[in-house]
């Protein structure tokens, strides 16, 4: 794979950003999880920093897409997203697929991030539905960002520098795979665990 080894400072500043993100994410997790178990402070600490890049990065995203686009946008966030563009084409123009599923993804999935912020700290009932129904969004949207492009022989991916294709890319992305993907199996031991406690429960009635 071609492709230089050095970051630039024009990666340097996106990348920060991001970092910036994760430890404002992170830390705000950890507080608000106070007294609860590690698996539910980590997830706390992945959806607070996931409700803040739909939110701060991807709105903005939108917003700039459909007023105009980011490669004549002078707005200070279009920078990232100019960076972002070296390793897919579709961020910096109105992609229809791309901006359809950003909508989706900020819209429903920022809102349902909040939602289970509280479900998780407040012990919800509610908590696995709405995190399952997350993580189905979640994934859908990654899989439909990719799949018509790779149809088409990937086009307007960039797979020859190193930075662009396994940080951005394969890094970034597959984030938003394995995280949801783990919640998910979460929910699902969750609530296999709650169907045997209540049948085993009901068992001793008969």
């Amino acid at each position: 794979m071609r492709g230089g080894w050095e970051l630039g400072a024009a990666a340097g500043g996106p990348l920060l950003l991001c970092a910036a993100l994760l430890a404002v994410g992170c830390a705000l997790g950890l507080r608000l999880g106070r007294g609860l178990g590690t698996a539910d402070r980590g997830a706390l600490a992945w959806l607070c920093f996931d409700a803040l890049v739909h939110f701060a990065l991807e709105g903005p995203f939108v917003y700039l897409s459909l007023v105009g686009n980011i490669t004549d946008s002078d707005a200070l966030i279009a920078s990232l997203w100019k960076e972002y563009g070296k390793a897919d084409a579709r961020w910096l123009y109105l992609d229809p697929t791309i901006v359809s599923l950003e909508i989706l993804t900020v819209v429903l999935g920022g809102f349902l991030a909040l939602v289970l912020i509280y479900a998780i700290v407040k012990e919800k009932h509610y908590r696995h539905f709405i995190q399952i129904a997350l993580c189905v969004c979640e994934l859908y949207g990654g899989w439909m960002t990719f799949c018509p492009d790779w149809l088409m022989g990937s086009p307007n991916l960039n797979t020859n520098n190193w930075l662009y294709f396994w940080v951005y890319l394969v890094f970034f992305n597959g984030v938003w795979v394995l995280i949801p993907g783990l919640l998910l199996w979460q929910s699902w031991a969750e609530l296999k665990k709650m169907h045997h406690k209540g049948f085993n429960s009901g068992k001793k009635f008969h």
